[in-house]
Parts: structure tokens; C-alpha cells; sequence
């Protein structure tokens, strides 16, 4: 597949399957967590703001309970680590030697 130069943007081409750098990753983690407690935000602004209507707001609260803890969760999962194919020495396995060999009988 050919890249134009239309179709690649202004930043760089990854032409590696190297993992992201440690601030890549722990920036893409921090977002996440940032996106997470900012919805758990709006749901108990939610809530306040339906107070009237007391299951709609029990609701709202009940969603906001386990997000943090989510949050966490999330944040600190790590990428599954690339299987490294190692270059091993692999034996090969003999064979068993019929039974079809001449047998010299010192019996006399």
C-alpha cells in the first residue's frame, strides 16, 4: 500500500511495532481517568438537579458509586506485553531402530 503524502498528516509515519513510550502510555491512561471522574461529575450534578423526580436522582448516584473505583482500574492496566518469539534450539527427535538386523548366534 502506497502512503501519499495527502493521507499521512503532519505527524510522524510509525514504521515500527515498538511499544508506545512510557509517557504515551501513562498520558492515554490519565485521560482515560480524566474522562471517567468527569462523567461520575455529571452524574451527581445530575442527580442534584433532578431531585424532584427521586428515582431518576438514585439512579444518577447509583452510576457515580462505582465509577471511581472503575476509574482506578482502568487507569492502571497496563498493555498486554507482545509475545516475543525467541529463537530456540529445537532438538529433533530420533527414531527407534528396527528389529530387522542380522543376529550372529556364538551358540555352537
Amino acid at each position: 500500500m502506497t502512503v501519499s503524502a495527502s493521507d499521512q498528516g503532519d505527524g510522524p509515519i510509525l514504521i515500527t511495532e515498538a511499544a508506545p513510550s512510557h509517557e504515551a502510555e501513562h498520558a492515554r491512561r490519565r485521560r482515560k481517568y480524566s474522562i471517567m471522574m468527569s462523567v461520575r461529575l455529571a452524574c451527581v450534578i445530575a442527580a442534584a438537579l433532578t431531585y424532584q423526580i427521586w428515582w431518576l436522582a438514585l439512579g444518577f448516584l447509583l452510576l457515580s458509586i462505582p465509577l471511581p473505583w472503575m476509574a482506578v482500574l482502568i487507569a492502571n492496566d497496563a498493555p498486554p506485553r507482545k509475545r516475543e518469539d525467541v529463537n530456540r534450539f529445537r532438538r529433533t527427535a530420533r527414531e527407534v531402530e528396527g528389529t530387522s538386523h542380522p543376529v550372529i548366534d556364538s551358540a555352537d
